[in-house]
């Protein structure tokens, strides 16, 4: 009642102010129900509660826009009400206006300075809100206005991620064509094509896929889209995503889906199935290493696999495919470097057998431990080696001068002696290294280094001994 207001007004100004249980004064109560000229007496009688605030923290600003009122949202703004005073969740005028999809209201409201990236509830701003709901228009009276284009929310989605993910193929074209980037992941690792995936929507898959997002972008948990459409069935989505995904990637990612979804990281080939391999494998683990997948070898380990459930230790088999990644991978987490192959019984490390060829391998592992001592122990010493037995077990000597090997003998014998101290070369050894002119400087330095070792020990080995027993 205008005149009722009036009157109170000029007889009792103070009763204007009174709160009813809510919080609520009249103000509250004319901007909610669209009352403007009562509005406007009670704005010239109080205009310091302007912006005064409920028990929900709402302000008459808020309860106008909240009911499509806009002459009074108007005559609120005109009497210099704060248009980014947020109510207890967080909602703002602006915010409220997107979602009720008043294009006037929005327009009003930012006319008279309200923050377009003011962040709401969650983290959300007024571009979310009118992504949500699929409205251009709206979005462009806000990206005209200063509104950020890919603003993240608490959980770092963006507007064009909320757009994929309820299918607002309209709003989803506009911010890309406003430059939003494609690409942008969440906390969890999540694209705008993982959300459009997950939820069958094919157009938005489409679109996004012309305007060049990545297919092969993983969650946290190693999820590429391809797998979020197959998880919910959406085989469309599967036929477009396949010619884009990485096979070697789809692989790698596969072992860790299925370690997430509970699969036995240690399950084994059938007995059956390992028979047709030479090498008798049967882990996951020694597979990925066979061929050449170190990211998912690593995966693998990272679950709790097996470096001993093998035949041949799958550290062999990263030697014997040159990975030093792989090797590397493996020692760190506790591969045996004396490994033996079990069909072939050496007395020296079976890794030194299978960098014949790869000297930089061969001294990456010497580094690392491996016993280059056992190669040049040998029972004949200086007197000829008698002619050894099908089932005899390979000396380093004997099996370095075999007819495979041999070419290969004066710089694996260099390197090798490079990382031992005190030893003396057998007879087959010094015959072989003699057999090449181009192994003659190999075989005086080799042979310097034991005179001069030889000389050390007996000449200082007496006075160290002493010196021992007075330290004890």
């Amino acid at each position: 009642d205008v005149k009722a207001v009036n009157d109170l007004a000029a007889s009792a100004p103070l009763r204007l102010l009174k709160e009813n249980k809510d919080g609520w004064i009249p103000l509250h109560d004319a901007s909610f129900c669209g009352q403007t000229e009562c509005l406007m007496t009670l704005l010239r009688t109080h205009p310091g509660s302007v912006d005064k605030r409920t028990l929900q923290e709402q302000t008459a600003l808020l309860l106008a826009v909240s009911c499509e009122h806009l002459s009074c949202v108007r005559c609120l703004l005109e009497a210099g009400a704060d248009p980014d005073i947020s109510s207890k969740n967080k909602e703002t005028p602006l915010y409220k206006a997107c979602e009720l999809e008043n294009m006037d209201m929005v327009s009003l409201i930012l006319s008279y300075g309200a923050s377009v990236n003011q962040r709401c509830c969650q983290g959300w701003t007024a571009l979310h809100e009118a992504v949500s709901r699929n409205n251009t228009e709206i979005c462009e009276i806000l990206i005209r206005a200063g509104a950020t284009i890919n603003p993240p929310n608490t959980y770092c989605i963006t507007p064009l991620i909320v757009a994929a993910q309820q299918g607002q193929t309209r709003a989803l074209c506009y911010l890309v064509g406003k430059g939003a980037d494609v690409n942008m992941q969440t906390l969890d690792g999540v694209t705008a094509l993982h959300e459009a995936s997950k939820n069958g929507h094919n157009e938005s898959v489409a679109v996004l896929l012309t305007k060049n997002a990545d297919a092969n972008k993983t969650t946290n948990s190693g999820l590429l889209p391809l797998h979020v459409a197959a998880q919910y069935g959406h085989h469309t989505i599967v036929s477009m995503l396949v010619s884009v995904t990485s096979r070697a990637l789809l692989r790698h990612n596969l072992a860790a889906v299925l370690l997430k979804t509970g699969a036995d990281v240690n399950a084994t080939l059938s007995h059956t199935h390992s028979l047709q391999y030479a090498d008798r494998r049967a882990t996951a683990l020694y597979i990925a290493i066979a061929n050449g997948s170190t990211q998912t070898a690593e995966v693998l380990l990272n679950a709790g696999a097996s470096l001993n459930l093998d035949p041949v230790s799958p550290l062999l088999m990263a030697v014997r495919r040159g990975s030093v990644h792989t090797m590397s991978l493996l020692l760190d987490r506790g591969a045996d470097i004396a490994a033996k192959i079990p069909s072939y019984s050496t007395t020296f490390p079976a890794v030194v057998a299978l960098c014949m060829n790869n000297l930089p391998l061969l001294k990456c592992l010497l580094e690392n431990g491996c016993d280059a001592l056992s190669c040049f122990n040998c029972t004949y010493g200086n007197v000829p080696h008698p002619t050894s037995g099908e089932t005899h077990i390979r000396t380093f000597c004997e099996w370095i001068s075999t007819p495979v090997v041999c070419k290969s003998a004066g710089p694996i014998i260099d390197l090798l002696f490079e990382h031992v101290a005190h030893v003396q070369l057998c007879s087959k050894l010094n015959e072989l290294l003699d057999s090449r002119k181009e192994w003659l400087a190999i075989h005086q330095h080799i042979c310097f280094k034991c005179h001069f070792n030889t000389y050390v020990h007996q000449t200082y080995a007496p006075d160290l001994h002493i010196f021992g027993a007075h330290a004890n």
